[in-house]
């Protein structure tokens, strides 16, 4: 099993500063020796957050939340994951296949536990 570490381009707006950036690098990973369960997303300038793989791969179907994590489809083509804390509120806006990449190739890392 190995680690699976995908860059993906995404928009981040936060409560701090709402004007969008741009796209800017993000960094997605899982690794299965740690937890085969969740995954990881670490945005510029800020902590990493974990969170479950199967929230992600719902979330891009339907609404879905747990926690302090939110992810849902925007339109046909893009996702946004909505990071609470108490240092407020990030919205990150994804291309859904990039995540559907990143779902896949963890897949492919371990097999799925029946």
């Amino acid at each position: 099993m190995s680690v699976v570490e995908q860059y993906a381009r995404a928009h981040i707006v936060t409560d701090e500063d709402p004007q969008d950036p741009g796209a800017v690098p993000v960094i997605l990973r899982y690794d299965p020796e740690d937890d085969p369960r969740s995954v990881r997303v670490d945005l510029p300038g800020t902590d990493e957050w974990t969170f479950s793989r199967d929230l992600l791969e719902q979330g891009l179907r339907t609404p879905a939340e747990s926690g302090d994590v939110r992810v849902w489809p925007l339109g046909r083509v893009q996702a946004v994951v909505e990071f609470h804390s108490d240092h407020g509120t990030s919205v990150v806006q994804f291309e859904s296949k990039a995540l559907l990449r990143f779902l896949r190739r963890t897949y492919m890392a371990t097999p799925v536990a029946g």
